[in-house]
């Protein structure tokens, strides 16, 4: 069932929400050669705790840390660890932070030093998807009409889109209804409603679509051990539109990156 937040209840999920993008904001100068994720995981834990929220993800099903961070070949949910990175990769970081009774989830793919031109290609495309995807999360529409965007993007790209791991809805749990897939068929899936919350999340490889999953019980691979790319918003229908409740702009302003991207799907501008 999908559960409807009041305005109230938005603003304080884009609180949430914000509190997550500073926090990758704050990674962004960190993700260099030689740092390990683990860290990085402490670093960003810290950081929620004194923006006076706690991290999502520290003990939710058992993770362990406070981040997901995945390099290279891992999709999500990798666990961090002290082995330095190197340039040339990239890493997913998803990070979650929970305050005023409710979640913010939220994910951005860095690079690590020179990155492969193919491997920024794929970023690029996986980042713009999602975009893709966020413009069909509005009135009158159905969960996969989203899932179809995403896919015909990616796919007429040469790209394999991740099936087994989808997007969700957000809100006082960090997993609610809807699931989210990035994949589907238009006109199917239950249909969208004025107040609900969304957190998207393409997860595309470079190669094919299939994953393995590691004996820890959490990172997941690609099958190909090609790289995949993960991009996240948390988004929210008001007025019958698509609103962002989290933002990529104190990631860009770290790395010195100018971006309208976000711009039409804000009411008010962003103040940083």
């Amino acid at each position: 069932m999908i559960i409807v937040k009041s305005r109230e209840e938005i603003e304080l999920m884009r609180e949430s929400a914000l509190i997550v993008s500073k926090t990758l904001g704050m990674l962004a100068s960190e993700v260099k050669e030689g740092v390990t994720t683990l860290h990085l995981d402490k670093l960003a834990e810290e950081f929620i705790r004194d923006h006076g929220a706690v991290p999502s993800f520290l003990g939710l099903y058992g993770f362990p840390n406070s981040l997901c961070m995945s390099p290279n070949a891992q999709v999500v949910h990798g666990i961090p660890n002290n082995t330095p990175l190197v340039s040339g990769d990239i890493i997913s970081i998803d990070c979650g932070a929970y305050k005023n009774g409710f979640h913010g989830d939220h994910a951005y793919t860095f690079e690590v030093g020179e990155v492969a031109p193919e491997t920024k290609k794929l970023l690029q495309v996986t980042k713009e998807s999602l975009y893709v995807g966020i413009r069909e999360f509005k009135a009158g529409n159905r969960v996969e009409d989203v899932g179809n965007a995403i896919q015909k993007y990616t796919e007429g790209h040469g790209y394999g889109v991740v099936r087994e791991l989808v997007g969700h809805g957000l809100g006082q749990k960090m997993h609610e209804d809807p699931e989210m897939p990035n994949y589907g068929k238009k006109g199917r899936g239950k249909l969208f409603v004025e107040g609900m919350v969304v957190a998207l999340e393409p997860m595309i490889n470079q190669g094919t679509r299939n994953i393995k999953q590691l004996k820890d019980g959490w990172t997941i691979l690609t099958a190909d051990g090609k790289p995949s790319a993960h991009f996240e918003h948390d988004v929210a229908l008001i007025d019958g539109k698509p609103e962002l409740l989290s933002t990529f702009a104190y990631i860009y302003k770290a790395l010195g990156i100018e971006s309208n991207e976000e711009d039409e799907f804000r009411k008010i501008p962003l103040v940083l």
